[in-house]
């Protein structure tokens, strides 16, 4: 069995490929599975961490605004197609799957000129471009998010879920514990767990950095508070990471004892993120970045306060609503029980053997 998976840019996509890749290995571990990626970007780094082989195309994004990148696209889509032809041809998969990204239009443009089945796996409630347009000749699209027949033809859609690792919610209330012990957390405080992916959000710090004197008058509460690599410098050192009651880190590598630990979450709503949440069944609240591709991570945070799994707060709102919405939550045992209830109820624990069985289908 050969399959290769296409795509990546963030985490979003790197690690469902990833998952869907592990899954496909636990079932099948004679499987042979190339990955290929955008050089430069994340998963070239991931990947092979992951104990993956990639191979990198030249590809970027087509930037929204007029920029001298742009100028550069039509050479970069030229010569990445030309490239994933000779890995297709090379390596001859019995089907290709794209995970949304730069890199997956080109791979399973040449995947599906050679004949070869193409698998998309779309994390988003709305798509992205690269997807839309490889949808006209996938065989399969596996979503997260159900009304995606808006979007893609109905016979070739199945509800899967995203796929996430299990070591992040797996036997989380045995974790609780030690979660607590390892962030230096008071098990007679609630816990308000704050992140904005590997990097940080500016938004989510400056919400927090605002909002001293909220913190300092509500110590029965605590915070574990990541503030990302990239803000580490600013945030670190402000008054409220000073706080006796706020736990600040960088980065986060143990996602499940952060999660086990909490009492609430609040991040960004990219699709991993919010994936995540649904299996971890904590209530939640959703600050969506406004910066991003048809601004679908309101799209992915409305679809989930629709079914009241989850509050939102506008990006623009932050500062004067995140903090105060999170203790008012807290404060309010029914409304943090019916939304950690709500949300649980829309977790697909099984996404990435969901996903592999349809990849799988299509193997001679």
């Amino acid at each position: 069995m050969k399959i290769i998976i296409s795509g990546g840019g963030t985490g979003g996509h790197v690690f469902p490929a990833i998952a869907i890749a592990d899954a496909i290995k636990k079932i099948r571990p004679e499987a042979d599975i190339l990955f290929v990626g955008a050089k430069g970007r994340l998963e070239m780094e991931k990947v092979p961490a992951a104990g993956y082989p990639i191979e990198g195309l030249w590809i970027s994004g087509f930037q929204r605004k007029l920029t001298g990148q742009n100028l550069l696209f039509p050479v970069k889509l030229l010569v990445s197609s030309w490239r994933a032809r000779q890995i297709v041809r090379r390596f001859r998969p019995d089907v290709a799957v794209g995970v949304g990204g730069y890199a997956s239009g080109p791979t399973l443009n040449a995947a599906g000129g050679f004949g070869i089945p193409t698998v998309l796996q779309e994390q988003n409630s709305y798509p992205g471009v690269t997807n839309r347009i490889l949808a006209k000749k996938a065989a399969k699209i596996c979503v997260a998010y159900e009304g995606m027949e808006r979007f893609f033809p109905k016979e070739k859609t199945v509800l899967t879920g995203n796929p996430v690792r299990s070591e992040v919610f797996k036997n989380l209330d045995s974790k609780r514990a030690e979660g607590l012990a390892n962030f230096g957390l008071d098990g007679n405080k609630k816990t308000i767990f704050i992140f904005g992916g590997s990097l940080g959000a500016r938004t989510i710090n400056e919400a927090m950095a605002a909002n001293t004197a909220q913190l300092a008058e509500n110590q029965d509460i605590q915070v574990l508070w990541q503030i990302g690599k990239f803000y580490a410098d600013t945030f670190g050192q402000c008054a409220s990471a000073k706080l006796p009651n706020v736990q600040v880190r960088p980065f986060i590598d143990r996602m499940d004892l952060a999660y086990a630990a909490a009492d609430l979450v609040i991040g960004r709503a990219g699709a991993l993120s919010i994936s995540e949440m649904c299996l971890v069944g904590k209530p939640a609240i959703l600050v969506p970045s406004p910066n991003v591709a048809e601004d679908h991570q309101t799209k992915n945070a409305l679809a989930l306060v629709e079914r009241d799994a989850a509050l939102m707060v506008r990006d623009s709102e932050a500062k004067d609503r995140m903090l105060w919405t999170a203790l008012e939550v807290l404060k309010n045992g029914e409304l943090s029980r019916r939304l950690g209830e709500n949300i649980k109820k829309l977790a697909k624990p099984d996404a990435a053997a969901a996903i592999d069985k349809q990849i799988i289908a299509f193997i001679k």
